[in-house]
């Protein structure tokens, strides 16, 4: 996906003659803590509420104001990771995206990144996780998702995660099947070390001890 796939119109950017006042509200109204400050189509920099922290005067022009960013934003063919490498290096809330030959396109706002990584890594979906323990040397996800395919499940998503100094990693499985213990059971038949696993229906998940606790507490 690309940057421009994600831009929203909800919100906004500043102006130069606008006034703080009018920054302070837009940023209160959609809960962010910058605004893009724009001359026509020019993209100018990012306004931060720290801008706003020394000043007095909520009648001051945005244009007197000096900067703490440096013009962060990303261009409309770049890939989503770059616009959420800059949400996470920079902090921010909003990323500007802008074309080829640096106009204002638009912007990203945390909330429509928080969507699509939702989207993207199969959490707003039903299913299981599975969390695996291997060898980098044994990272073969074309087996691990013939596993899942084998109980008629397919994998959602995956990731990696790397540890320092270390030739062991975890490789996290959201699969679109809620019951995984077939699954699980494949897993360790490869002999698989299965760190964790969610949403997964098995007998001794206490759930119905805590039923039959709840119905002993009403009898009394």
């Amino acid at each position: 996906m690309f940057a421009a796939e994600l831009i929203s119109d909800a919100i906004l950017p500043i102006h130069t003659s606008d006034t703080i006042q009018k920054a302070v509200d837009r940023m209160v109204e959609f809960r962010v803590r910058h605004l893009p400050i724009v001359n026509e189509e020019q993209f100018l920099g990012l306004l931060s509420e720290i801008d706003l922290l020394a000043e007095t005067d909520y009648q001051t022009q945005v244009g007197a104001l000096g900067l703490s960013l440096i013009n962060p934003y990303v261009l409309e063919d770049q890939h989503i990771y770059d616009v959420i490498r800059l949400f996470y290096e920079q902090q921010l809330t909003i990323v500007p995206v802008l074309d080829v030959k640096k106009n204002y396109l638009g912007m990203i706002s945390i909330n429509a990144m928080n969507q699509y990584f939702a989207s993207l890594t199969g959490v707003d979906q039903p299913g299981g996780i599975i969390i695996l323990e291997i060898d980098n040397k044994n990272n073969s996800l074309a087996h691990m998702a013939q596993i899942v395919e084998s109980d008629n499940a397919q994998v959602l998503s995956s990731y990696v995660r790397t540890f320092p100094d270390s030739t062991r990693m975890e490789v996290t499985l959201k699969v679109n099947k809620k019951d995984i213990s077939a699954i699980i059971a494949t897993f360790l038949r490869y002999e698989y070390i299965i760190k964790a696993t969610f949403n997964h229906t098995e007998s001794n998940d206490n759930s119905m001890d805590r039923y039959d606790s709840l119905m002993n507490y009403l009898n009394l």
